[in-house]
């Protein structure tokens, strides 16, 4: 059975060009001295783990076959020379180890691409952390997660139960590859059972002739919300200007019941602190770059709608990517210098936005999927992303569930932090995911564009921090002076767990 990509997989595979990586990760920090005794997680026992869980993520074991004069998508196809050594590595940080000597390595990795001959994955060993810890980096195409429905290798491999479980081991066979000129046919024939097809749709009203009819209602409103988006386009930004494929990588931690004490004294919720903290960030950012920041200043985000859970889903155990979600476009008005009048507005504005059709948006998508004739969909798809170049400025991955703790072989998991896509036409992503006890920030940048990035870190425990201190102004009915971020205040040190 032919098993062809999905136009939305298709398009992110031939997005990924130079100056465009679509891959993301993950990054999984251990602490091997709070185990039990016999739990590890060195080299030998992670390959034998990964290769027990493949049979959950069964195209981290397959390559893509394109076809020949782009004739119909590519294919997934078993890699018979699958080697999991290749895709499972060992790397150790230059002493002593800090933080920042693992985002460094963390952005060497993702600068790179991938090897389009092999499954389109690796996953890294790090050693040589401080206080003995260890960490585990994946890396994988985003046309291998579909639209959610496939699990990231860090998904499969970072457990609930301290005890380590062990799948039935199961005989893998990789069937044999079509060739090219296997696939070249197989796409023609496609094409001539078309009219069959058609024939078919008239009597039962169903197949491409409808699929057609609703291509054509999808196109109308799509060219709608477009002129509707291009009129109303995002603050001219440096976010905006990036081409190259060289990146940097940020991330630090802070505590959980911190932004749960700012959003139940400000009687909001928990994302919007987040979202809050984010703004305070941009703020800063922006600040570092110009000379004057007018009070109407905003930058424009683009964020999942499940982001909009008015209280986070204490018990909820799910993955942590979050991909192919319905997301929507707000605004982070950067330009307020009040903390908390800024969180307010915050809130307030992504209340408006999520319910609004006109900012709405499916993210990444091919201009016109159901035609499916791969050079018209790549050449539509870059032009639809070029369109919407200005639409936004930054995308946001908020996790709408709480993840609780986890282990890998029994070793606890004291960090966890997802590393963003950054599409083209954007110079940084930010992931956030509620972990455990700790809410924990990703930011991912093009190093020719941010090269300032590390500095973000220390902007988030700011941000916190003069949300933590700040008072309620008199428009809220508190009464108390408004508190600005404390003069002098120490940045943060932008460490993780």
């Amino acid at each position: 059975m032919v098993n062809r990509l999905s136009p939305d997989d298709a398009m992110y595979y031939f997005l990924d060009r130079s100056g465009t990586t679509t891959h993301l990760g993950a990054l999984v920090i251990l602490d091997p001295a709070a185990a039990d005794p016999g739990c590890t997680v060195d080299y030998a026992s992670l390959v034998a783990l990964v290769e027990n869980r493949l049979t959950l993520v069964p195209r981290y074991r397959q390559r893509v076959a394109e076809v020949t004069f782009g004739l119909a998508r590519p294919l997934w196809v078993d890699d018979p020379d699958f080697d999991i050594t290749f895709h499972v590595r060992r790397a150790a940080l230059p002493q002593p180890g800090d933080d920042a000597a693992l985002a460094d390595f963390i952005a060497r990795v993702m600068s790179r691409p991938l090897d389009r001959n092999r499954p389109l994955w690796e996953m890294y060993l790090v050693e040589g952390l401080v206080d003995g810890r260890s960490a585990i980096l994946t890396k994988t195409h985003r046309c291998l997660l579909g639209d959610g429905a496939h699990r990231e290798i860090s998904e499969v491999i970072a457990e609930e139960s301290i005890e380590p479980v062990r799948l039935d081991e199961e005989l893998w066979m990789p069937a044999t590859p079509p060739g090219a000129r296997s696939r070249a046919i197989g796409a023609l024939a496609e094409v001539v059972a078309r009219p069959g097809e058609l024939v078919d749709a008239v009597f039962n009203g169903a197949g491409p002739l409808t699929d057609l009819l609703s291509l054509a209602d999808r196109s109308a409103r799509f060219v709608g919300n477009t002129a509707q988006q291009l009129m109303n386009s995002a603050p001219d930004s440096p976010l905006n200007r990036a081409g190259s494929s060289a990146r940097l990588y940020t991330f630090v931690s802070v505590p959980r019941e911190q932004v749960q004490a700012i959003a139940e004294r400000f009687e909001c919720s928990f994302n919007d602190v987040i979202l809050g903290v984010i703004t305070g960030v941009m703020r800063r950012w922006t600040l570092s770059v110009k000379d004057l920041l007018s009070h109407g200043e905003t930058v424009r985000a683009v964020l999942p709608l499940g982001a909009r859970e008015s209280v986070a889903d204490e018990t909820a155990s799910g993955g942590w990517m979050n991909e192919g979600r319905t997301e929507f476009i707000t605004d982070l008005p950067i330009g307020e210098d009040a903390p908390s009048v800024r969180l307010m507005q915050v809130a307030g504005l992504a209340d408006r936005y999520s319910q609004s059709q006109g900012r709405m948006t499916l993210g990444l998508r091919p201009m016109l999927p159901e035609l499916g004739v791969v050079p018209f969909a790549d050449v539509t798809t870059r032009v639809f992303n070029s369109l919407f170049q200005r639409s936004y400025n930054v995308p946001i991955r908020i996790g709408n569930s709480r993840i609780e703790r986890r282990y890998v072989n029994g070793v606890p998991v004291t960090g966890l932090f997802t590393v963003p896509m950054l599409a083209e036409h954007r110079a940084l992503a930010i992931s956030v995911n509620e972990y455990h006890e700790a809410v924990e920030f990703g930011f991912l940048a093009d190093r020719n564009a941010l090269g300032d990035l590390p500095a973000m870190a220390g902007y988030v425990t700011e941000s916190i921090e003069e949300l933590a201190t700040g008072g309620f102004p008199n428009v809220f009915g508190r009464g108390g002076n408004m508190a600005g971020p404390k003069p002098g205040a120490p940045a943060g040190n932008g460490k993780g767990d």
